[in-house]
């Protein structure tokens, strides 16, 4: 018998839909690319790619962030970010994340983009901040498109008694941020499909590796 799920709050963000898809003319942030190549058995095919037009100087694209909240009486937390995303028709639960802006190394917009979107970091938080670890560049759909990303783990050391901060949104960004026990990751992710939402993959399958190391290795 399976265990009951957490409760989750619905999130506050109001009202958003897709009203519209129409195919682009002139595309300012993505390509769509025809691919000729040969297969292993020698036949040319043909395949369709769609591409980013905003990749940096390095080659990749953007950078997801495990950021490890460290307090000193309660369970390592890790933050999330709820948000409607118009592909995929509704509200997304996924880790903080952005593009990498040029001339950005994928350390530096991870501790960037860890502010703008959830608060932590900044001069409130100076020495409380560390990347402990930046994985390799991946994929992010490799049957469709050339988008690739990092993750940047980031340790946050918090202090008793601490607010949690106000993230730092631009103009038109609206972002709901739920800090999770990271042992309760899955378990609230799966709360969170329950209301209707999607978890996007790299979210889910990080935290469903948590959970089955806990499960099967502990």
């Amino acid at each position: 018998m399976s265990a009951a799920l957490p409760q989750v709050k619905p999130a506050s963000l109001g009202k958003a839909t897709v009203n519209k898809s129409s195919v682009l003319d002139s595309p300012r942030w993505v390509e769509l690319r025809k691919l000729e190549w040969t297969d292993e058995d020698g036949k040319d095919r043909l395949w369709e790619v769609a591409s980013r037009k905003t990749t940096s100087k390095g080659g990749i694209d953007a950078v997801a962030i495990a950021a490890l909240l460290k307090h000193p009486s309660r369970p390592l937390s890790i933050p999330i970010i709820l948000q409607f995303r118009p592909p995929a028709g509704g509200i997304c639960v996924e880790l903080p994340a952005g593009l990498i802006d040029e001339s950005e190394t994928p350390e530096v917009a991870a501790v960037r983009e860890l502010l703008e979107e959830t608060g932590y970091g900044g001069e409130a938080f100076e020495g409380r901040i560390k990347v402990v670890e930046s994985g390799g560049t991946t994929p992010s759909d490799p049957g469709m498109t050339t988008a690739n990303m990092k993750l940047v783990t980031i340790e946050v050391q918090l202090k008793e008694g601490e607010e949690e901060p106000k993230a730092q949104l631009d103009e038109g960004e609206h972002i709901e941020v739920r800090v999770t026990p990271l042992k309760e990751l899955y378990a609230h992710l799966q709360a969170y499909e329950k209301l209707g939402y999607h978890v996007d993959a790299r979210l889910h399958h990080y935290a469903a590796g948590i959970d089955i190391a806990h499960r099967y290795l502990s």
